[in-house]
């Protein structure tokens, strides 16, 4: 048996309206783990959808919200990505927690067993809602680390990936997200592949991709697999 491909759902806000999402089921009836998968700056595309469809064949329930469909779309690319890049976020946070919520009420999942993973602006997105508790592991890939006084005071453990080639979010990220969790006395492994750039675990490509770019960015199949080896072994050891 394998798991389902992901199906659209609606995740209902506070303010009545609603963000389209992706829900991938495991084959295997049971209680499960679940996990939100939050995307890079494409939205929720083919890619992310076959994110969230592989950790439900590794036993998740996942759900991968589109952040850019509280509203108009326009707009909420506007909000979302002034949230990305002045640090603040309050309101995209506040949709990933529902987002979480109601991962945790659907009756195949464990809600005492949930973790959040994020790519470049989902990787920053996931370490901030991460610090303001509530999952039991995050995995923030190329993931910038929140500015904010306080912001990972709470935060469960921590497994992070980066690309040494990437000049804006990559060894200098690692370093400090390495520091402030060692400081905090948090379980994480966090690594950096020197041979490789941003959106390495990504395989969605654009023009942007083909162009020089301090960024560096591509999939590369060895170290995107050495990253799922090592969040899919890090979530098994702390949500059991």
């Amino acid at each position: 048996m394998t798991a389902a491909l992901g199906s659209e759902i609606r995740v209902p806000l506070p303010d009545g309206k609603s963000l389209r999402a992706a829900l991938s089921l495991p084959a295997e009836p049971g209680l499960h783990p679940g996990v939100v998968v939050l995307h890079e700056a494409y939205g929720l595309n083919g890619d992310i959808r076959g994110i969230a469809h592989r950790f439900a064949e590794n036993g998740y329930v996942a759900i991968a919200p589109d952040l850019y469909s509280h509203g108009s779309k326009a707009r909420c690319l506007t909000r979302v990505m002034l949230d990305t890049y002045t640090g603040a976020g309050d309101k995209t946070l506040d949709d990933i927690e529902a987002t979480r919520a109601a991962l945790a009420e659907r009756p195949e999942v464990d809600p005492e067993r949930i973790a959040v993973v994020g790519f470049c602006q989902g990787g920053g997105f996931a370490l901030a809602f991460a610090g303001r508790g509530g999952v039991q592991a995050v995995a923030p890939n190329y993931g910038v680390v929140p500015r904010r006084r306080g912001s990972l005071d709470n935060i469960c453990p921590v497994v992070g990936s980066y690309g040494g080639r990437d000049r804006f979010v990559g060894a200098k990220e690692a370093a400090k997200l390495e520091r402030a969790l060692t400081e905090l006395g948090v379980p994480h492994d966090v690594k950096v592949y020197e041979n490789v750039g941003h959106s390495f675990m990504g395989q969605h490509e654009n023009l942007l991709m083909r162009l020089p770019n301090p960024l560096h960015p591509g999939y590369s199949e060895p170290e995107a697999e050495d990253a799922w080896r090592r969040i899919l072994d890090f979530f098994a050891r702390h949500l059991g």
